[in-house]
């Protein structure tokens, strides 16, 4: 057996989004106040910071008010474009209704916060974690957890490089690294590998309600200058989703000319013919959202699986030697569309409670200053106001449900909290069976406005290294084709926005079911909505997936 080459540090954070680039630099912050050593280290799968880094972005800049007051001066590109107009549609199939402002509480209005690429704002947070002595280690994935004798964490194992697809060392092979830590934090977004097993191993989840999650679908574009208004937000309801699925979309108006614009499907949806990324491409032809694309060009394309759980869905947020933070536990707040603000505060609340715990010689033990933190802060707060409106969406569907939660927003926005906490269904429970429902219509790719997965995926810039084990295992091969196609007609091949799964062979009476994990996005919906959870997702070798540029 090779031996692993191991490196000690007081932090190690999985993950170099918002949430662990923020706990880094305000870990390092707190060393320099209190006249201390805190040693960092931030581990990033992509092969760059910002590399898998996706959102729409609006971001409320709460958070980095409080970590770098001083950001708007300090070349920060978020600073650039300041939201200048809110808007929110209800969509028809040919028309829209503007919602007026004034019925929304005014946390829903945009005040103040500003739209940009939020891997680009990584990147900024990450030079500012450099510059405090923050160590990054882009290109190398977190692939297992190490335990120490007593059952509490003591950081983490990077993945073997060079391992072949039957599981043989090639020659350019090198034992991964274990990174030992007084606490660990797992940053890692939705649906971690890693941060799944954390809940499942301390079973941090057996006091709150199953995660839900939606799929973000996002393309970025180049507009006709005459169409573009930097600050320009807009969102919208309705059309072209049905009486069977819930979601919304976005577009924003950007720096440089560019549009942000994506749609978002609840992962709660029924029929398993639907197609997130065919519902998107369908919302494009929408006559009020081809017009502002027309003459335009896509640069960009994206996919992220995104916490629509809320307050409810927030597992017990410590275990002995580490924490979750950021969307590994499930910060965002859906009605505004906003979770970095979120994320960002959960990090500086743990490095808060790890800084004072490595200062008075504590290790490996439960942080209970972070959820301490948490219960007290304007975040809990935050999510407490919308902790309903999902799931009185779901509930009531998009017309009476979002009329409910309006009103439920409002009152608790003046301080009259509702009597109750609505709960949750598992997304992969909720699919019907294939001779129950009817196959819905979509546009044929145009190329234009409207375009198919595999080209998608092109301009993800996603590569893999295909001689390697397949990162997307099934834990019976037999499933996809005995349970999967003869019940569901094997959804995997619809819910993927990436074309990683297909069954071939059906014309034959001899189907396969073929991974095409080269094509992954990394987007997590596979894990999240496969009806027998059979499909779990693992890291694949270091650097690989998506390489999204200004997303």
């Amino acid at each position: 057996m090779t031996t692993r080459e191991s490196m000690p540090y007081d932090v190690v954070i999985v993950g170099a989004g918002p949430a662990g680039l923020s706990a880094a630099i305000r870990l390092k912050q707190l060393a320099a106040e209190k006249e201390a050593e805190i040693s960092v280290c931030v581990l990033e799968k992509g092969s760059e910071v910002g590399a898998h880094i996706l959102s729409g972005a609006v971001i409320d800049p709460k958070s980095l008010d409080e970590l770098l007051p001083n950001w708007r001066e300090d070349g920060c590109p978020l600073a650039e474009v300041p939201v200048t107009e809110n808007h929110h549609w209800i969509l028809t199939e040919k028309g829209k209704r503007e919602l007026p402002e004034f019925l929304t509480p005014p946390f829903m209005h945009n005040k103040g916060t500003y739209t940009g690429s939020l891997g680009n704002l990584c990147r900024w947070l990450a030079g500012k974690a450099e510059e405090l002595g923050v160590e990054i280690f882009p290109g190398f994935a977190a692939a297992e957890i190490l335990f120490n004798d007593d059952g509490s964490v003591k950081g983490v194992a990077t993945g073997d490089m060079g391992v072949a697809r039957d599981g043989t060392h090639k020659s350019d092979y090198t034992p991964g690294l274990e990174l030992h830590a007084k606490y660990t934090f797992f940053a890692e977004g939705v649906r971690g590998h890693l941060s799944k097993e954390i809940i499942r191993q301390f079973d941090l989840a057996k006091d709150s309600q199953p995660q839900v999650y939606g799929l973000g679908i996002k393309e970025l574009w180049d507009i006709d200058p005459a169409l573009h208004s930097p600050g320009r937000v807009i969102h919208t309801q309705g059309w072209p989703l049905g009486d069977d699925a819930n979601g919304g979309s976005w577009l924003y108006h950007q720096a440089n000319g560019q549009v942000s614009l994506g749609f978002v499907t609840w992962l709660n949806y029924s029929n398993p013919y639907a197609s997130p990324f065919q519902e998107m491409q369908k919302w494009k032809t929408h006559p009020e959202i081809a017009a502002i694309l027309k003459g335009g060009k896509r640069v960009s394309y994206g996919a992220r699986a995104i916490n629509d759980g809320g307050l409810q869905s927030i597992p017990k947020l410590v275990f002995p030697g580490g924490a979750l933070i950021g969307c590994s536990a499930g910060f965002l707040n859906v009605p505004r569309l906003k979770g970095t603000h979120g994320a960002m505060k959960s990090g500086m609340m743990a490095a808060d409670a790890a800084a004072e715990a490595i200062v008075s010689q504590r290790s490996h033990d439960e942080l209970a200053a972070y959820p301490e933190a948490f219960d007290a802060s304007w975040l809990k707060k935050e999510l407490s106001v919308v902790r309903n409106v999902v799931p009185l969406v779901k509930k009531f569907g998009d017309l009476v449900g979002s009329g409910l939660a309006g009103v439920t927003m409002w009152l608790e926005h003046f301080g009259i909290k509702m009597p109750f906490t609505m709960g949750h269904h598992p997304d992969n429970e909720s699919l019907w069976r294939k001779d129950q429902v009817k196959k819905p219509v979509y546009p044929k790719a145009d190329g234009v406005l409207t375009f198919d997965r595999l080209s998608s995926v092109f301009i993800s810039n996603t590569n893999h290294e295909e001689d390697q084990p397949v990162h997307l295992t099934l834990k019976d091969p037999a499933v996809p084709i005995a349970y999967n196609l003869p019940m569901y007609d094997e959804p995997a091949q619809r819910y993927c926005p990436a074309g990683v799964y297909e069954v071939v062979g059906e014309d034959t009476s001899d189907p396969k079911f073929v991974i095409n994990a080269q094509n992954c996005v990394h987007c997590k919906t596979c894990d999240i909505k496969d009806p027998t959870q059979n499909i779990n997702w693992v890291v694949p070798e270091g650097g690989g997936g998506p390489n999204y540029p200004n997303m």
